[in-house]
């Protein structure tokens, strides 16, 4: 095995990889990651840190979990592909709960004076639309899509997330195409307060912006919360059979009970920021309206 040590989703771990494998496709992937996918030398370490080894599977591939260490068994050309990036991220989801940070399916930006919001939604809500539209307001993007979410003593903060974003095109009659991929400037650099949490719905059909007080959560809302913290330590958006094929991959034993109360707890502290749901019929009217709510 090859030692290494890999620095992504703002944590360093030791890495182990089979002898003479090409990482140069996983490195291709690493602005579509928080905290970027860096290898490095190793240098000396605790042996309790965080680590991940890299195995050729004989059959299908696998996860298993060894105190600190997890095991990744993918196929070989599996391995030699971006999927190694976005498997060994994955597999540090566990040693960034346990240091109370996670990676959240949202999308964040920051304004002007430096107040972090999150904007919650499903896929198609327009969180990528909304989120540029407030860059153009003269906001700090912090992340597409994943936003790495994280507790201290005092409050809650965003880290920098995905750099990038995949960006719809407005023809409609490209709508089959692939999307262009763009970086996101200016980006957030370093950790900024939570002020406050969106959930949106952005559709033509909505007659008139509108933003509404979420809290207290009703139950779905806290279902809904459950599954989103939850969501990368299963590694359910990780398969392990690469970028071809049909994706598969067996849900990840990452997770334990210590971990399940400390995001439940998490939910408890969003609670207590101003959490509301934004319905508007384009991303620009959206725009306006948390500009207005937060500048």
């Amino acid at each position: 095995m090859n030692p290494a040590a890999v620095a992504t989703g703002h944590l360093t771990a030791a890495l182990e990889l089979p002898p003479g494998l090409d990482t140069g496709p996983a490195v291709t992937a690493a602005n579509r990651l928080p905290g970027g996918w860096h290898l490095s030398t190793p240098s000396p370490g605790s042996p309790d840190g965080p680590a991940v080894t890299v195995t050729y599977a004989d059959g299908e591939p696998a996860v298993t979990v060894s105190g600190h260490t997890v095991r990744i068994s993918l196929p070989r050309d599996v391995a030699r592909s971006s999927t190694l990036a976005y498997a060994t991220y994955t597999a540090l989801e566990r040693a960034r709960q346990q240091r109370q940070m996670l990676t959240l399916h949202a999308n964040a930006a920051v304004t002007p004076c430096g107040r972090g919001v999150l904007l919650l939604g499903n896929k198609g809500a327009g969180k990528t639309s909304v989120t540029l539209a407030l860059g153009g307001r003269g906001w700090t993007l912090a992340g597409d899509d994943l936003t790495v979410l994280a507790e201290d003593d005092t409050e809650l903060l965003i880290l920098p997330g995905k750099a990038t974003a995949a960006v719809r095109p407005q023809d409609p009659k490209l709508w089959q195409a692939p999307k262009p991929i763009v970086d996101l400037a200016p980006f957030l650099r370093v950790p900024v307060p939570v002020a406050g949490i969106i959930r949106l719905t952005v559709h033509p059909a909505v007659p008139r912006p509108l933003l509404v007080p979420a809290t207290p959560f009703s139950v779905n809302e806290q279902l809904r919360l459950h599954e989103a913290l939850a969501r990368y330590i299963s590694g359910l958006p990780t398969p392990l059979t690469g970028p071809t094929g049909a994706p598969y991959g067996p849900v990840w034993p990452l997770d334990d009970a210590s971990l399940a109360r400390w995001r439940t707890h998490l939910i408890a502290r969003l609670e207590q920021h101003p959490y509301s749901y934004l319905y508007a019929p384009d991303p620009q009217s959206a725009a306006d309206l948390i500009t207005e709510e937060y500048v």
